[in-house]
């Protein structure tokens, strides 16, 4: 073999290794976004329209200055499709586009093994407030306080196949704007598409959980290929 093919071979693999794009290859999506939270973890949740239901989630590591793809799975969003998160409105079964951290997990099942972020395992008295006259909206609370009601609310048991495994999603949950929304989960899929959550496979939620390290803090960015809640703005 001549010398200078195996000096493009090496150079070729070099960047395959490094997960640089090669000539003429889109670079990752994570590279294209306007922020990708700080950290070297980011969770990509894309649908191809603002109206659109299903989509893709992939993980990501930042290696050496270079983004790599850890994981992906099909996704499903709101059933009315994806907002940008700022001017989201509750009730309204849309996902809220934007950029996101992570807070903490929970599931009904233990947590997977290898699992790192903080897990919060749901018992009978377990909820997600998201009555907007309470104090404790967009919380979790054990037990339900007096000022939360239970029709306003979430009873985390009760979604057996949805939390099984879940990750909170940082949306208007550090400083709550009542009426904005409450209860954004990143979680295994139910029947169909969602009332504004991101929902994938249980198996892809348990892989996703084992990935995730809270020492390179991991976000998730939430958005579609194209128009106002194109993903690479935020």
């Amino acid at each position: 073999m001549r010398p200078g093919v195996v000096a493009v071979g090496l150079v070729s693999l070099s960047l395959l290794l490094l997960g640089a794009a090669a000539p003429g290859d889109a670079p990752p999506l994570p590279a294209l976004l306007a922020d990708t939270g700080g950290g070297t973890q980011l969770i990509t949740a894309q649908a191809p329209r603002p109206d659109s239901t299903s989509g893709t989630v992939t993980w990501w590591d930042l290696r050496n200055g270079q983004w790599v793809k850890a994981g992906s799975t099909p996704a499903r969003f709101g059933a009315k499709g994806l907002v940008d998160g700022a001017s989201r409105k509750q009730r309204t079964n849309t996902t809220p586009a934007g950029l996101y951290d992570l807070p903490f997990g929970f599931g009904i099942k233990k947590a997977p093994s290898g699992t790192a972020v903080a897990y919060r395992p749901v018992r009978e008295n377990s909820w997600w407030c998201q009555d907007n006259d309470s104090r404790a909206y967009n919380r979790w609370t054990e037990p339900r306080p007096s000022d939360c009601r239970a029709a306003e609310s979430e009873h985390l048991i009760s979604y057996e196949t949805q939390y099984a495994y879940a990750l909170v999603i940082g949306f208007n949950y550090h400083k709550p704007v009542r009426g904005r929304g409450a209860g954004i989960f990143l979680h295994v899929n139910g029947r169909g598409a969602t009332a504004g959550c991101v929902s994938v496979p249980r198996d892809a939620m348990r892989r996703i959980l084992q990935w995730a390290e809270p020492g390179k803090k991991p976000h998730i960015a939430v958005g579609t290929a194209g128009g106002a809640t194109v993903i690479t703005r935020y």
